[in-house]
């Protein structure tokens, strides 16, 4: 045989152990880590806490459960939580499952960056339930690196939940939510010609008013866009009872009135620091000193200006004035149901909303009134048909 074919046979004979040698190798063993393919928070984790917290870059936020099973934040002057930022968020974490151990090397779970970025659930005595710390995301197949307590363990977990750790962001921003088809009369202030009631005694009924001019009506549409957006306040932002520009906003405030069907009442003031205008201050001359003379040129100048000044007659400067922004807009709103969370609510902080809720506001009487439409002319008579010959 010659060496060529002999080599030849050689290589297809070691080709054909490989591949036999791969079809017939053990799989490799199952992990023996109870954890993979487990959600990462197990539901009777959830049902045991009594607080959630989360903590990133040295911020956290802590929201606890109520006994009636409601949700406050803690962080931010004890208000009901957001229930569907709340709901959002646990369910993120009990639909990720644990897809893979990653390492145990201490050297390697120094390198996926866990830090500070925990979830906790903790007990009524701030026992933890259950504690994971986020590593980096991985950067194929998407995932986060996470870590449960002090283990020396680093998992791969598909969760995507973002770690909102501003408090106020989980505070139910919601003031009031009155539909409109629960008001039966509504007064609206105004700076000339007094309040404006306006009354019906069925959702289906057209709104009327005493106050309605003759040969008009009541404009529904403007009506209906009142009571949308004053019936449906949020907050944007909060500050404290005292704050300067809460006590200006009640100085300045209009109070809308509204009654449910079932007689509840529900107070709706809302204001702001009106924009005003303040003699500029003249500027101050930076120079002093021999400095303050200028230069030569400055000085022939002057002179100039002296000799003009001589030849006209001496008018008197009118005076500059700066605008001063109007403030931020503050609702106060109190409801006759001494249990509505809104009372308590404003007896916390001081509330702002949005200007569009205060400047969308009809400014003047006649913007609720519109004229009664000409009445249809009748139908002409049908023609006379004909008797047949």
């Amino acid at each position: 045989m010659k060496l060529k074919t002999l080599l030849v046979s050689v290589l297809v004979l070691a080709a054909l152990s490989v591949a036999a040698y791969i079809a017939r190798r053990p799989a490799p063993p199952p992990s023996t880590d109870a954890r993979i393919s487990q959600p990462l928070v197990e539901r009777a984790a959830i049902e045991k806490a009594a607080k959630l917290k989360l903590s990133d870059t040295g911020k956290s936020v802590e929201l606890v459960r109520q006994t009636d099973g409601t949700w406050r934040v803690a962080s931010y002057f004890d208000l009901p939580a957001d229930f569907g930022k709340l709901s959002g968020f646990v369910s993120s974490l009990t639909d990720a499952k644990i897809q893979r151990l990653v390492t145990s090397s201490a050297e390697r779970i120094g390198r996926l960056e866990f830090k500070d970025t925990k979830i906790e659930l903790l007990d009524a005595s701030d026992k933890a339930v259950f504690s994971v710390t986020l590593g980096k995301n991985a950067e194929v197949g998407g995932g986060r690196y996470v870590r449960f307590g002090d283990e020396p363990k680093a998992y791969l977990a598909n969760l995507t939940a973002w770690l909102d750790v501003e408090a106020k962001n989980w505070a139910n921003s919601e003031l009031i939510n009155v539909k409109a088809d629960d008001i039966a009369r509504v007064e609206i202030p105004f700076a000339e010609g007094g309040p404006v009631t306006l009354t019906r005694a069925k959702k289906e009924d057209a709104w009327t008013s005493e106050q309605t001019p003759a040969g008009q009506r009541v404009k529904a549409d403007k009506v209906s866009t009142v009571l949308s957006s004053v019936g449906a306040i949020r907050f944007s932002d909060s500050t404290p009872l005292d704050d300067a520009n809460a006590a200006a906003a009640k100085a300045n405030q209009r109070t809308i009135k509204l009654t449910t069907f079932d007689q509840k009442t529900i107070t709706v003031a809302m204001g702001r620091k009106p924009e005003e205008k303040k003699l500029k201050a003249p500027a101050a001359d930076a120079k002093t000193g021999p400095a303050a003379l200028g230069s030569v040129a400055d000085l022939v100048k002057k002179d100039e200006k002296k000799d003009d000044a001589k030849k006209d007659d001496a008018k008197p400067l009118a005076p500059e004035f700066e605008t001063v922004p109007a403030g931020p807009v503050f609702a106060f709103i109190a409801s006759s149901e001494a249990s509505a969370p809104v009372n308590a609510a404003m007896q916390k902080r001081a509330y702002q909303i949005s200007d569009y809720v205060f400047t969308g506001l009809p400014q003047k009487v006649d913007e609720l009134f519109e004229p009664v439409p000409p009445a249809p002319a009748p139908a002409p008579a049908p023609a006379p048909v004909a008797p047949k010959q």
